[in-house]
């Protein structure tokens, strides 16, 4: 459960420290999951800040995670990216991103674009693919609003995935002549992998990949007003899906093959956002 009282004090503090930084917040914001770091090479006028200077940011230690945010400008779309999430599995609380995405909520920023490692549960989207989230399952049923007051808590996620920012993508990869698959994710606590039992049954629900990070920000972002699309980089079959074990390193080592092109149409996607009105307004 959050501490509102607490936790507004270091917001507060996050988001003068940000202001006299940066100035102005950028319109969009990246959380950057394993796989997708290499965009943080095509931001331009780039300018680097640790999470520990920031009070209401997590400190992550999951590895691929560097925790710094970085503000530059892809194309003509100024950005902050975040390098490193708070997992559920690394402390059992859920909320572990609420203060980043507040204090960016209330700096400025409109939308949230998340990305995450994710295994595959469909023969079409082999290791390699990106997808685009359409819809999420919370496995789990853990919410980071419990306990929240007021009506807010009950947060709206018929369309938690923007139908906008998901046609914008749509299009970037249309004029790329590339596949973006569109599916749903389903969130799994962790650490450990899913059993291919549990792959059976998330399949049986309607899922098309899994992963342990992404659903809880998507709660939080929209119960504070941001604006979320999601892509997913498929780094392995899920269990039972072939016959390869499934490890961290195996999760890393293909992020890193895929991750040039993953982060290539990560960076086109922000910059044809400048073009969007309903952002820029």
């Amino acid at each position: 459960m959050i501490d509102n009282k607490t936790l507004d004090v270091k917001i507060a503090a996050s988001v003068a420290k940000l202001t006299e930084l940066f100035g102005n917040a950028p319109e969009v914001a990246v959380v950057l999951g394993s796989g997708w770091a290499g965009a943080v090479s095509l931001v331009e006028e780039a300018k680097h800040l640790p999470y520990t200077e920031l009070s209401a940011f997590p400190q992550p230690k999951v590895e691929g995670h560097v925790n710094e945010i970085v503000v530059g400008k892809i194309g003509a779309q100024r950005v902050v990216m975040l390098r490193g999430r708070a997992h559920t599995y690394e402390s059992v609380d859920c909320t572990g991103m609420a203060g980043a995405l507040r204090t960016l909520k209330r700096w400025g920023v409109k939308a949230l674009l998340q990305t995450n490692a994710s295994g595959s549960l469909r023969a079409h989207t082999p290791p390699g693919s990106l997808m685009l989230i359409a819809d999420h399952i919370n496995a789990p049923q853990r919410s980071p609003l419990v306990g929240e007051p007021g009506s807010e808590r009950f947060v709206d996620m018929s369309t938690a995935y923007d139908l906008e920012l998901r046609a914008h993508a749509k299009k970037i990869a249309q004029s790329r002549n590339m596949v973006l698959g569109e599916g749903t994710y389903c969130w799994a606590l962790g650490p450990q992998f899913e059993t291919p039992a549990e792959i059976r049954m998330f399949a049986a629900w309607g899922a098309d990949a899994v992963g342990m990070s992404t659903v809880p920000e998507t709660i939080l972002a929209r119960h504070c007003g941001l604006r979320v699309m999601g892509l997913a980089l498929m780094t392995n079959m899920a269990a039972g899906l072939s016959a390869e074990a499934l490890t961290h390193a195996l999760t890393l080592q293909q992020a890193q093959i895929s991750g040039e092109r993953a982060a290539a149409f990560l960076a086109a996607l922000v910059a044809g956002m400048a073009e969007l009105p309903s952002l820029q307004s």
